[in-house]
């Protein structure tokens, strides 16, 4: 993904989810995919599907459930 696709995607999730600490930044060595903090905490990757000329993002987002236990 190039730059201004990043500041795309990263302006998205920022208005989408009402929060301006959203950092998307891209991974090294990989074009495919970035990677999704929120301050220095990483919170998931947005990989580019590209394939049937459709352009689209898939957004995965892991949640262990070590992090739900402070959850109450």
């Amino acid at each position: 993904m190039n730059h201004p696709e990043i500041i795309k995607l990263q302006k998205f999730l920022q208005v989408k989810f009402n929060n301006p600490n959203i950092d998307v930044r891209p991974r090294p060595k990989l074009n495919d995919s970035v990677e999704v903090y929120i301050g220095d905490e990483s919170i998931g990757l947005i990989h580019l599907d590209d394939e049937d000329g459709d352009k689209s993002y898939i957004f995965n987002m892991s949640i262990l459930d070590i992090d739900l236990e402070d959850i109450e």
